[in-house]
């Protein structure tokens, strides 16, 4: 069966559906493909499973230190299926929100496997959508003026170390475990390793944690990363930075057994289960990429401009399977954007030095803008400030004293050019410094900005000041 749509996205994430939204707020008939369910990784894999997880396993450390706050808890434990019970329905919920925005928007949602087909008779042009449906009925084929691209990303892997679902695991696998193992080897110390060594750490998982780079958190700055990998080891974390990981010496046999190669040592390190952790590559298999002029980097990631338009000018790509920052709210406001731009609004470019970048551990890591390294490298002569919570009075009243704020700034213009922060509710703070970012501050407009008292967010005040010699505090 053929239809026709001003718009076909194909895939169904937070970037595909969110486009999708405003494409119907602008009057486009928008359809998508998605092959599993609506929200994609990181509504049903990623982003909210994963922080339900990490808020059970702060509530159960919050209960296990409740004698600190003068209360009396006694015999706490872990019911991990009721955990996992409640993460689903979080994700449900969710999902089902997702459901009513795409009948209130009117847009079609076609579940099965999309293709993109080349110059044929459904169109001169190529960027026909076949869509393999899942119930198994014919084929739809759908004809669209503008197609985008949101496949997302998959778990990248090592060669000869093979996700089995049982010792050795991915993310996707770890979601959905039924039972909490005694010891966790964590390949990868980015974003996810980080927040899964939090997590599982919190539950009373012994992790030992494996990073190939130098420092933990390698897109981070330097001293966050330093501090992070303090903070972890003080709660029990064993880690391992600058190794190789020997991989074809592992063995399996209930237990999985890792040779680590550290400068001219060997060194052996053996848990329950291994969970790989060392980041996420494009999802553009099978797609019928060869069928365009669309092209991909050295990277498998697809090539897009300023706009997201790909070499076939109607067909736009958005979101984890271009690459970049690879968050959800990056993609749907690149999903907006290029809506926009084929609704002929001529939107400004995306600034990323102004998009905020978040880990859910704890401590929690927030930063925007530049990392002291990166402006350093880029020529900028800088100058910076720095508080920590534990001069701050509502971290002390909260019990997260740990952690700093650093603010950096250019000596010859005074523009703002990154903020960083580890510590309690660092993912919340951070959005206060994207506006600063966005509207182009300086850091003494945020210290003499009025920031209640007591808040945490009185620590940022006083790390901008603190670049003058002004601060009061810390």
């Amino acid at each position: 069966m053929t239809k026709n749509y001003d718009l076909v996205i194909v895939g169904g994430g937070t970037g595909g559906y969110i486009a999708a939204i405003r494409a119907s707020q602008l009057g486009l008939k928008t359809a998508i493909v998605e092959k599993d369910k609506l929200g994609g990784t990181c509504l049903h894999q990623g982003c909210i499973p994963s922080k339900t997880l990490l808020k059970s396993a702060e509530i159960y450390q919050q209960l296990l230190e409740a004698s600190t706050y003068g209360i009396r808890v006694h015999d706490v434990s872990i019911d991990f299926l009721k955990v996992q019970e409640r993460k689903q329905l979080i994700i449900d919920q969710l999902y089902q929100g997702v459901i009513g925005l795409m009948k209130k928007g009117k847009i079609d949602i076609y579940e099965g496997v999309g293709r993109i087909l080349g110059p044929s008779i459904f169109s001169p042009n190529a960027g026909t959508i076949s869509v393999e449906m899942n119930d198994g009925t014919e084929n739809e084929m759908l004809i669209s003026k503008n197609v985008v691209i949101a496949t997302g990303s998959k778990v990248k892997t090592l060669k000869n170390l093979e996700i089995d679902g049982d010792t050795i695991l991915s993310s996707n696998e770890a979601l959905n475990l039924e039972a909490l193992p005694d010891s966790m080897l964590i390949v990868g110390a980015g974003v996810i390793g980080i927040e899964w060594a939090s997590m599982l750490t919190d539950f009373g998982v012994q992790v030992t944690l494996i990073e190939a780079s130098k420092q933990v958190l390698p897109s981070e700055d330097r001293a966050i990363a330093k501090e992070m990998q303090r903070l972890l080891k003080k709660k029990g974390v064993t880690i391992y930075t600058d190794v190789q990981l020997q991989v074809d010496t592992i063995k399996k046999d209930n237990k999985v057994s890792v040779q680590l190669k550290q400068k001219d040592q060997l060194v052996t390190v053996q848990a329950d289960k291994l969970l790989l952790a060392i980041g996420r590559e494009a999802a553009v298999d099978n797609m019928g990429l060869e069928n365009t002029a669309i092209q991909l980097d050295g990277d498998g990631f697809i090539k897009v401009n300023q706009h997201y338009q790909t070499k076939e000018s109607h067909i736009y790509a958005i979101g984890d399977c271009i690459g970049g920052m690879q968050l959800a709210h990056v993609a749907s406001h690149e999903g907006k954007h290029a809506i926009e731009h084929i609704a002929d609004l001529d939107p400004a470019p995306l600034n990323y030095q102004n998009i905020p970048s978040c880990v859910y551990s704890k401590p929690e890591v927030a930063h925007v803008g530049y990392t002291e390294q990166e402006a350093k490298d880029l020529g900028y002569q800088i100058e910076k400030g720095t508080v920590r919570f534990g001069a701050i009075g509502k971290a002390l009243i909260n019990g997260t004293s740990d952690g700093f704020v650093k603010i950096i700034s250019d000596k010859k213009t005074k523009d703002l050019l990154g903020v960083h922060i580890i510590g309690g509710n660092a993912t919340e703070l951070i959005s206060e410094a994207g506006l600063a970012q966005m509207l182009d501050a300086v850091p003494w407009e945020i210290g003499e900005t009025i920031h209640p008292h007591p808040s945490l967010s009185e620590a940022l005040a006083e790390a901008a000041l603190d670049i003058n010699k002004m601060k009061i505090h810390g």
